[in-house]
């Protein structure tokens, strides 16, 4: 997926993503958000900054995500103990 907003240079903050024309990292808005500031109080602390850029540093890692592959381990056999209190039942069963 292209991101126009979002900028990936080897020589511009050691290569994170960041928004377009800037040093500011799609991690740092993502964090900023993540502590519960509003894309307003990203805003008013980086004035350079426009709303659709903060909308696109959230979803940048959501399109990153949509084409991540998943593995799921299966589930323990029955004879592998599930916790530490059935580790012992299966003591000299053999």
């Amino acid at each position: 997926m292209k991101h126009d907003r979002i900028h990936v240079d080897p020589d511009v903050m050691f290569g994170k993503p960041v928004i377009k024309g800037t040093r500011i990292t799609v991690e740092h808005i993502l964090r900023k958000l993540s502590a519960g500031q509003s894309a307003d109080e990203i805003l008013a602390d980086h004035p350079h900054l426009t709303r659709e850029d903060v909308l696109a540093a959230a979803g940048y890692p959501a399109d990153h995500m949509a084409r991540e592959e998943t593995a799921f381990e299966s589930a323990p056999s029955s004879d592998f103990p599930t916790n530490i209190r059935d580790a012992g039942s299966n003591e000299g069963s053999d």
